[in-house]
Formats: structure tokens, C-alpha cells, sequence
């Protein structure tokens, strides 16, 4: 009977833990979505019915009136923003309330989550103080010629194609030059991915983003228990394989610059500069003041700024590189206008890629805002709040360690501020269209101190490889392809397409080999 007694007195307080907040947005009177024990309101996301970004975008549309949503994540509560002027206030405005992104509960202490993206506080802060001068426009031109070689490759693989008349996986295709990219850009390696069907660098990038039900399970229990669970691992599948990886590089540079201007070359000019010192975000004095903090640049944090390029680059543009080839298929009036711009500006350089090139296509970069306004590859951004915050103009205050969401997909496609947001139309993008509220709320890469800090790398990239593409091809639906993609129900941070993106790649008549 003792055990018996001991079980139900486990299970009552296992429920009165999981219940506790569950009326946290009825007492402060926010509208909210109704949650259920372990799962909150997002049970389909946690058991992989569906992405994190349909569970907000469902959210967004069942309440257009509401200028904020209430949900749970497991027990912890969580707040959708509909409301541009709050977004701005929680990711630039007030960002000292909101400067950790809470993705990965408890503060993880898994060493490849130690990076510029999942780091929080002054692990972050330090981060992104040394690694900002890594992004300058003068380093950005010195690694151009790393990428003209990718896309001279994925060129080379497409052709393979339209001389044999098969279709071809645009997805598949994008992900291995944007791995063979990273490959160079970021390890210093030749991955050869364009032509190797097994290349191991595409397998470690596959085993990343290969998100089951072991690691739902492992989400679950670090939303519910996030201290108990904080040594339960996500990424430690491939944490042993990545860190020998990065150690074996750099032994091959004898922990020195190699010239070779990659990614590997400036984390060593940064450890090279030695420990980083700054001023604390998270702990002050008692006069207010913040206190010093420190960061040693060691081997693991070298290893862990890897994975993130890796992981971040790697999803995010081949799933925006080939969504955008998939919209052009379907837009042969928009294809038409991307070929005459790039057969324009490469006739001016010699029919050559190159840095200056690239930045001359504004109509190139403009679909591929389109196409990113559409489908963005990061459907949301995630903030937690680190204290107590009301929001100004309104008596709503919420608590440290609730979550903030914000829907960049449900924004971008809000007819609100899109004139017939399911268009595809480029032109949206010119100066003169691209109004102030349209710009507070496009947000492929992020905004404000937690922006994405290789974005602009990222965008030259993804246009490098549309135009060795485009120079050459014409796109078209395979008789396979689908006109409206599914969203990959199992994508955690990052979204993807269900079953690839097959599309045709037709060599274009008469234009001039590059």
C-alpha cells in the first residue's frame, strides 16, 4: 500500500508542477491558446505533426484580432507578437529586457551550443563582440573567390542534367553547394559534394538536421525539467565527430592563419587576439554598473562557432536558393527579367563571377527577397524575457522566463501589408514600394543586436549560385513537381520542404558559355 500511496502523491505533484502556470495569461487577461499537461499548446509540434512555425502561424490566423497570443511550451508560457511596434520594442528597443533567445531551455551546456546563435547572455555578448569584424565587406571580397569555385561546380552538376533531360532535386542540388561552400568558406575543406553522391561532409550536414523522435523527446523533457534535463544532449550525435573535425584542421595550421581567408582562419585571428573582455550583460554591481566579463577563445568555442556556420548557413540557404528557383519555374515572366539582368552585368565583367558582379544584380536579389518573403527560412524568431517587463502604452506585464515569438512567416504573407501577399512579384522590393512597416517586419535575418551576423555573407552566397544557375538554365516544373511544396512537419528551428523540389534545368540557347 506504501508504494501504491507513493506513486499517486508522485503523480499529483507531478501534475500540480505541470499545471502551475496554466492560467498565467487568464490572470493577466490576454487571449491565449488552451494547453494540455506535458505538451501546452503545442502538442503537434512536439510530437512532429507539425513545424513550430505552422503551430504559429495557426496561431496567428485564429486571432485577428488580438494584437498578442498567450500559449504554453510544455509549462512554460509563451507570447505570440502580432503587433509590429511590440516587435521592434522586444528585439531593438528594449533589448537589454530580451537579449537571450531561449531556443534551447535550461542553458544547455552541450559544447556545440556554445555559439553565436544558441549562446545566451555573455557567452553571447563576447561571441559577437571578437566575431564582428570577422563580417566586414573587405573580408566578405576576400573569400568571393572560394564561392565563384562552388558555383562553377554546381553549374558543371546542372548541366549533367539538361544533357541527360532528367530532373533534378533543386534542394538536393542546392544543399551540396552550399555544402561544398562551407566546405571551403568554413573548414578550409573540398567537400567535392557537387560530385561525390556520399560525400561524408553532406552526410555530417544530413545527420544535423535529421531531427527525431529520440530528439523530441529530449526538447520535451528540457522545456519541462529545463535544470534536471540540462545535461541531456540534442546534437551529441555529431558532437564527437565535429570537434575531431575542427581539431584535426587546425593541427594541419599549427593553430595559425593559413591566408586562405576562410571562416577557420578568422576564428584563429580572433583566438589569436586572446581572451575577450567586456562588459557584462547579466551581472552588475551594486551601484548598477555591469561587471567584467571574460571568454577564453579555446578549442571549443572554435568548434562551436564551426557547427553554427554549419548548421546556419546550410539549411537556411539551400532551402531560400532552391525555393527561389521552384517560384522562377512558375514565373517564366520573372525568369526572363533575372537572365536579361545577368547576362547584362556579366557581359561587363567578362561573362566571369565575381564580388562586384553579384552586388550589380538588384533584380536577382529582389526575387530572392521574394522568395524568402514567401517561404523565409527561419519562419520565427525566439527571445525570452530576463526580467519582469511591462510593455509600453498598455498595464500587460509579463515575468522573467516567458518566451516571446515572433511570426515572420505569418507577417510576411499578411495581406495587412501586402498587396496580395500570395503573389510572387520581385518588384515589391524596389525602393520606392518598400515601405517602413513592410520594413519592420521582414525578417529572413532577424534584426537588431541578435541579427543574423552572416547575413550578408549568407546573401552573396545564395546569389552567386542563382546566377551560375540562371546564366546558363532555364527552370521548369518537372511533370513531377509540386506547385505548392508541404512544409517538412519535423523542422525544429529552421524550416524545410517535404520531399525535395524536383524541377528541369534546360540549357538556355545561344548565351555564351562562363
Amino acid at each position: 500500500m506504501i508504494y501504491i500511496a507513493l506513486v499517486v502523491v508522485l503523480l499529483v505533484a507531478l501534475y500540480l508542477y505541470n499545471v502551475r502556470n496554466f492560467d498565467y495569461w487568464e490572470k493577466r487577461g490576454v487571449v491565449y491558446e488552451k494547453p494540455i499537461i506535458f505538451f501546452g499548446s503545442v502538442i503537434r509540434n512536439y510530437l512532429l505533426l507539425e513545424s513550430m512555425t505552422t503551430t504559429i502561424n495557426k496561431f496567428y490566423k485564429k486571432y485577428p484580432n488580438e494584437k498578442l497570443i498567450g500559449a504554453f511550451r510544455s509549462t512554460t508560457p509563451i507570447l505570440v507578437l502580432k503587433d509590429p511596434a511590440m516587435v521592434k520594442q522586444v528585439i531593438i528597443s528594449d533589448f537589454v529586457y530580451f537579449h537571450e533567445r531561449g531556443i534551447v531551455p535550461g542553458k544547455s551546456l552541450e559544447p556545440l551550443f556554445k555559439n553565436l546563435f544558441f549562446g545566451e547572455g555573455d557567452l553571447w555578448r563576447l561571441l559577437r563582440q571578437r566575431l564582428t569584424p570577422a563580417f566586414t565587406s573587405g573580408k566578405l571580397r576576400a573569400m568571393f573567390p572560394l564561392i565563384v569555385e562552388r558555383a562553377e561546380n554546381l553549374r558543371a552538376r546542372a548541366l549533367k542534367a539538361a544533357v541527360n533531360g532528367r530532373t533534378m532535386d533543386a534542394r538536393d542540388l542546392m544543399a551540396r553547394y552550399t555544402t561544398d561552400f562551407i566546405g571551403a568558406c568554413g573548414f578550409g575543406l573540398d567537400a567535392d559534394s557537387l560530385n561525390d553522391e556520399d560525400a561524408a561532409f553532406r552526410q555530417l550536414g544530413i545527420k544535423i538536421f535529421t531531427f527525431d523522435f529520440h530528439d523530441a523527446i529530449v526538447v520535451l523533457l528540457k522545456d519541462m525539467f529545463p535544470i534536471m534535463a540540462r545535461n541531456l544532449k540534442i546534437m551529441g550525435k555529431v558532437e564527437k565527430e565535429l570537434i575531431l573535425l575542427v581539431r584535426e584542421i587546425l593541427r594541419k595550421r599549427n593553430n595559425k592563419p593559413s591566408g586562405r581567408h576562410d571562416f577557420i582562419d578568422l576564428l584563429l585571428e580572433c583566438q589569436n587576439q586572446g581572451t575577450v573582455v567586456g562588459q557584462s550583460i547579466e551581472k552588475f554591481n551594486e551601484d548598477g554598473s555591469p561587471k567584467q566579463a571574460r571568454l577564453e577563445f579555446d578549442e571549443l568555442i572554435i568548434a562551436a562557432q564551426v557547427f553554427v556556420f554549419f548548421a546556419a548557413g546550410f539549411e537556411t540557404s539551400s532551402s531560400a536558393t532552391s525555393f527561389t528557383l521552384h517560384q522562377l519555374a512558375y514565373h517564366p515572366e520573372v525568369q526572363e527579367k533575372v537572365h536579361k539582368e545577368i547576362d547584362t552585368v556579366l557581359a561587363k565583367y567578362d561573362n566571369k563571377l565575381s564580388y562586384d558582379a553579384i552586388k550589380e544584380m538588384t533584380y536577382l536579389e529582389w526575387t530572392f527577397k521574394e522568395a524568402m518573403r514567401i517561404f523565409p527560412s527561419l519562419g520565427f524568431l525566439a527571445r525570452t524575457c530576463r526580467r519582469k517587463y511591462t510593455f509600453p502604452g498598455t498595464d500587460l506585464s509579463i515575468d522573467e522566463g516567458v518566451n516571446i515569438f515572433i511570426p515572420i512567416e505569418a507577417f510576411h504573407n499578411d495581406p495587412q501589408y501586402w498587396s496580395k501577399p500570395q503573389e510572387f512579384r520581385p518588384e515589391r522590393f524596389h525602393p520606392d514600394e518598400f515601405n517602413e512597416i513592410q520594413r519592420s517586419i521582414y525578417l529572413p535575418f532577424g534584426d537588431g543586436p541578435r541579427n543574423c551576423i552572416g547575413g550578408r555573407l549568407g546573401l552573396m552566397q545564395s546569389l552567386a549560385g542563382l546566377a551560375a544557375i540562371l546564366s546558363q538554365f532555364r527552370v521548369e516544373p518537372a511533370p513531377e513537381t509540386k506547385r505548392y511544396p508541404t512544409v517538412d512537419p519535423t523542422s525544429h528551428v529552421v524550416q524545410s520542404i517535404s520531399g525535395g523540389l524536383p524541377l528541369l534545368f534546360n540549357q538556355r540557347v545561344g548565351v555564351r558559355a562562363c
